[in-house]
This record gives C-alpha cells, structure tokens and sequence, in this order.
C-alpha cells in the first residue's frame, strides 16, 4: 500500500509539473494577496511544526499584492515550508518574511537546519533528486522542482542560499508587470538591501 501511495504522489506531481510548464494556467491570472498567503501557509503547518517542537513564524512590514495563481503561489510558499520543518531539528525555528518597496518584494523562508550546500543548489531543483541526507524522510524528490516551475510561470526568481542554515527566496515586482523580475534594478537593489550581513 506504502509503495502505490508513493507511485501516485509521483504521478500527481508529474501530471501538476506537465501543466503548470505548458503556462496554460495563466490565462487566469490575478491580484494575489501575498501576505495573507504567508499567514495561511503558517497557520496550517503551525501545529505540525509544533509536533516537532520547531518554533515558527511569519514577518510581513507591510501588505503586498502581485499578479499570479493564487493556488500555485500558495502551493510554492507551502513546499518551502514543508521542506522547512521537514529537515529543522528539534528545538529549532523556521521563519516566514516579506519585505517590499513600492515595486519589488522578497520571500524569504529560513530555518535553523542543516540548510543546502553550495555543490548541491541546482542539483535539488531537479526531478526526483534526493541527496544523502534526505534518504530517509518521506517524499518523491520533486517539491523544488514544483516550486521553481511554478515561479518560472510567474517570472519570479527563485534563489538557494548557502548553508549553514536553510534559506530560500522568492523574488518578484508587484502590480501587473510581474513578468521579468531579474532585469528589474529595484527588484536587485531591494535583495541587495535585505541580504544578511
């Protein structure tokens, strides 16, 4: 039963990969809150992180709406999260920010875990890709690579950070020209601004 509960998560996020890359989703593209996304992605794995005696919580300095797939953005910021509390330890935390000027925005989950090392960044973003030290927690190895299709669809950047610690961003403008974040030079003076020191 373990084994057909596996093959069918595969084949559902397959068939989820298939059809957020041929971009038939965008045709139903709106204004997205994405704060209150961050809330709700935080009070849903609120009690599981508390399970695992993992401390987590969302900062937001202000609200912020972009133009996308409210069930896609949801289902992004969700597996980072998942993947948050999945490899924090005990007694550890996992944090939720958005920051934003008047043109751009950053994502940020972070947690206190292990976190991905340099050799492995783009690796993690491939189909089924599962290094050592995920061998034996649950999964298809094929969260990240839903994540970065669904930001691709959305023309926002999605960017692994260096370890120790786990930290992952999403980059993006807000209002209706969300299409091209990279070439935008307030989207890269607000990461700039916002990089830890």
């Amino acid at each position: 039963m373990a084994g057909i509960d596996q093959s069918l998560a595969i084949i559902t996020a397959l068939l989820r990969l298939a059809e957020i890359e041929s971009s038939s989703r965008t045709a139903g593209f709106g204004d997205v809150a994405l704060d209150e996304i961050l809330r709700q992605v935080c009070d849903v794995y609120e009690p599981i992180a508390e399970d695992k005696d993992i401390e987590i919580d969302v900062e937001i300095d202000r609200k912020v709406q972009v133009r996308g797939d409210r069930d896609l953005l949801f289902e992004a910021v969700a597996n980072l999260v998942d993947n948050a509390v999945k490899f924090t330890p005990a007694g550890g935390r996992v944090t939720l920010e958005l920051v934003s000027d008047d043109r751009a925005v950053l994502v940020r989950v972070s947690d206190t875990g292990p976190g991905i090392g340099e050799s492995e960044r783009e690796a993690v973003l491939r189909r089924f890709y599962r290094s050592d030290k995920m061998r034996n927690t649950p999964g298809v190895g094929l969260g990240l690579s839903l994540v970065a299709a669904i930001l691709k669809l959305h023309g926002f950047c999605l960017t692994i950070c260096p370890a120790p610690g786990g930290r992952v961003e999403i980059l993006a403008t807000t209002g209706a020209t969300s299409r091209e974040p990279a070439a935008s030079a307030p989207v890269r003076s607000l990461h700039a601004s916002l990089a830890p020191m």
